[in-house]
């Protein structure tokens, strides 16, 4: 074995043992991605977990992991790494993750960004373009929610709120995701990059208000309500409110109408899917899934007696997940079965 195929053996390896331990089932998922892109995929994915457990270390004060944070978004505005910053990073954070996996991910931090640089220059660019957008969220996160209990409890403003959040932790995601298809999948290169690009901004929000649903019980117990101010009050309602699990029937109306947003924006990620060209399988599958997945995750936010219980967790079970993926994999990605599948969700949903 030559030396440049030991370097890519050893990229692809490191890669894939990190991902196994971040997350199981996104190993599992990105089996599915077309190799010449999973790399690229992988560390976009490992990136902004890193990223994200930097500024869910509650062990440290929220103005160093505000610098910290933006230390970390420094290392793709240029072409340069600061090593030293980067080690720096990951001496003040690796050690403080009760995760094993996310503390060995901050260990070998360095190491992604070696392989980072061995990425072609306009994939990094890809790259770069997306963390410096994920990294406001987190930075929006850290700044607008200024505590991490319920004593502290604090709300987005205004649907634009919002919108803008979406788009900065999910949305910019569906742009990575076109941009890097486009260059790399020949099925793609006719698709008009700026218009679908667009499609996929609203794939992202979709899956992300569907994790703001699910979630909000326990992201209220942080201090955080992501449900704007303005909503709340169409429905006579104050973010304290939603503390109290017998003010749910009151909070149905505000509810239904974000859920009919995610379903939306999910409609969208579904348009995007079947604009693939079906014997693009892989791609096809890569997108079916989480958007069948988040449907179901609707089905059950919509059905939880107990959503604003932060002991109850609202979430699909792995079995559930895996059901899609057989199913969806069986038909070989058909647009027929599948959006039979979808139209059928989401009835149930909205």
């Amino acid at each position: 074995m030559d030396s440049a195929t030991s370097t890519i053996s050893s990229k692809h390896e490191l890669l894939r043992n990190l991902l196994k331990q971040v997350s199981r089932l996104f190993y599992t998922t990105l089996v599915v991605v077309p190799a010449n892109v999973r790399d690229q995929v992988s560390l976009a994915y490992l990136f902004a977990r890193a990223a994200d457990t930097i500024a869910d270390t509650d062990l440290i004060d929220r103005p160093r992991r505000l610098g910290f944070l933006n230390r970390f978004k420094e290392q793709f505005v240029g072409d340069e790494m600061d090593w030293t910053q980067i080690r720096t990073i990951q001496q003040a954070t690796s050690s403080l993750q009760q995760d094993s996996a996310e503390r060995t991910l901050l260990e070998r931090l360095d190491e992604c960004f070696r392989i980072f640089h061995t990425c072609s220059p306009d994939d990094r660019h890809r790259i770069q373009r997306l963390m410096t957008t994920l990294t406001q969220g987190m930075e929006m996160d850290l700044s607008t929610f200024s505590g991490t209990s319920v004593v502290d409890l604090t709300a987005l403003k205004t649907l634009d709120d919002l919108d803008r959040y979406t788009y900065y932790v999910a949305g910019c995601v569906g742009e990575f995701w076109t941009s890097l298809m486009c260059a790399h999948r020949k099925a793609l290169t006719n698709w008009d990059i700026q218009q679908m690009s667009e499609v996929g901004v609203r794939f992202g929000k979709g899956l992300q208000l569907t994790n703001i649903v699910k979630d909000i019980a326990f992201d209220l117990q942080k201090g955080r309500c992501y449900i704007p101010e303005m909503m709340l009050a169409e429905a006579a309602l104050k973010p304290q409110d939603l503390l109290d699990q017998n003010n749910l029937s009151r909070f149905r109306p505000v509810l239904s109408k974000l859920v009919r947003m995610a379903v939306e924006h999910l409609d969208q990620g579904w348009l995007y899917t079947m604009a693939i060209p079906r014997y693009e399988t892989r791609l096809r599958l890569a997108c079916m899934w989480p958007i069948l997945s988040a449907g179901e995750s609707l089905k059950l936010v919509m059905s939880s007696p107990e959503l604003l219980n932060p002991a109850v967790k609202v979430k699909i079970p792995r079995s559930k997940v895996y059901q899609i993926m057989t199913m969806t994999t069986g038909t070989v990605g058909c647009g027929y079965a599948g959006t039979a599948y979808w139209g059928h969700l989401r009835k149930q949903i909205v």
